[in-house]
């Protein structure tokens, strides 16, 4: 019989470390057998002691793959020319991609079969083999870098009085089954890549910056950062009404805190962009990516529906009490600008959600409404948006009147007209 290697098949002379690089091919490809006792060539040579050559290779495959590819292997000895040869037999495993322990889940750890050749897998092979394994939710999938340390998520889950050891790493899902890394774990290490940008502008527009600054590591010590920095341009004027003193904060607090905690939250971490908080000085813009999760509409948010795209890190943030229920963030932030004259403003698109906070003091000293006006304004305050026959139904007046009414507010930009002719509707 005349051994030929190929994409299936490896012949070794010998034992050797290469052997764990063509196993963890096999598993991560379609399977595969390594014959141990022959040459490249094809040349039989044997393997003299066989119990113990077998045992080396069963603990060697053990201790330098994961995850555990013992399950996908089996050992075989046959006779060849008189000669015994060691037959390994590796099935495509269901945990790929399977990697060196020693090097991690990075191209130098990770190999796949290419014709009778074993390479290290490229960047975009190892997310795929993850994605198709652990599946679509990005934070169950395992984390590229297993490398990660704790030591900011370690104080603050101290700070709280929230266990935070090898139990906990299970029950909040910052490791798999298989004690190895999940993408939360990765997003709560000190070696997070995501990071927020914030930037502070002059006027009205980004012509001119003021400041800017880049929020890195740990998801927890990036919130703290980034809430004290916009804190600091949350600026408190105080009026007089007789001997009493009132002092008024640009933006609500709880609204601040509530937007924030948001774009965190609620983004997709599988997209590289950051997360953007913008500064100006009529208000503040935050804008995550991501969108809205599959399933709910810009309308059920506003009704207090939420669909978490990252469970997992809610769930941590809950028990962090950094949010307190599901759905209460949005209308916590319209209650606080209750009474306002100008609204919150949400925007979406299928890859972006953006929050803009307008500054109370700015706003409040330039923007003065009728009482008509004011009627509209509450009336979108309770809607998501509303016709001109709504309009006509809240003044009690004629069509003349309410299209007056909603042309002045939109021509102050205070609400929004969507659509033409009988299909027309207003929103802020």
């Amino acid at each position: 019989m005349k051994f030929i290697e190929g994409l299936t098949v490896e012949l070794k002379k010998q034992i050797t470390d290469d052997i764990q690089k063509t196993v963890i091919a096999f598993a991560n490809t379609d399977g595969g057998t390594v014959y141990i006792g022959i040459e490249d060539n094809g040349d039989i040579t044997g393997v003299q002691n066989i119990d113990g050559e077998m045992l080396r290779m069963s603990n060697m495959i053990r201790d330098a793959i994961k995850p555990d590819v013992t399950l996908f292997t089996s050992y075989e000895v046959e006779e060849f020319e008189g000669k015994n040869v060691i037959k390994v037999i590796v099935q495509k495993g269901t945990k790929r991609p399977y990697y060196l322990a020693s090097k991690g889940l990075r191209p130098e750890g990770v190999y796949v079969r290419q014709g009778a050749s074993t390479a290290p897998a490229s960047d975009s092979t190892i997310i795929r083999m993850i994605k198709e394994t652990d599946g679509d939710s990005y934070e169950n999938m395992r984390s590229i870098n297993q490398d990660l340390t704790f030591e900011t998520a370690s104080i603050e889950f101290n700070i709280r009085k929230v266990p935070f050891g090898i139990w906990q790493y299970r029950t909040l899902k910052l490791i798999n089954e298989d004690g190895i890394y999940t993408n939360i774990a990765h997003i709560l290490s000190d070696q997070c890549v995501h990071t927020i940008k914030a930037a502070v502008f002059e006027g009205t527009d980004k012509a001119v910056f003021k400041d800017r600054q880049e929020f890195s590591g740990s998801l927890l010590l990036q919130l703290k950062e980034a809430y004290d920095y916009i804190s600091r341009y949350n600026r408190t004027r105080s009026e007089f009404s007789g001997l009493h003193r009132i002092d008024k904060k640009d933006y609500p607090e709880d609204a601040l805190r509530e937007s924030l905690l948001n774009s965190l939250v609620h983004r997709d971490y599988s997209y590289s962009a950051s997360t953007l908080i913008s500064i100006f000085d009529d208000r503040i813009e935050l804008l995550s990516v991501g969108g809205l999760a599959k399933g709910i509409s810009l309308n059920d948010i506003m009704l207090g529906v939420s669909v978490s795209r990252n469970e997992n890190l809610a769930n941590i943030f809950y028990r962090l009490t950094l949010i307190e229920a599901y759905g209460t963030g949005i209308p916590k932030i319209f209650r606080s600008y209750k009474d306002f004259p100008i609204q919150p403003k949400i925007e979406v698109s299928d890859n972006a959600f953006k929050i803009t906070l307008p500054n109370k003091n700015e706003t409040d000293e330039k923007i003065f409404l009728s009482e008509n006006e004011k009627v509209v304004m509450e009336l979108l305050n309770e809607k998501y948006e509303i016709t001109r026959k709504d309009v006509q139904e809240a003044l009690n007046s004629s069509q003349t009147m309410a299209g007056r009414v909603v042309k002045k507010l939109t021509d102050r930009g205070l609400i929004k007209q969507i659509g033409k002719g009988k299909n027309t509707r207003y929103l802020r």
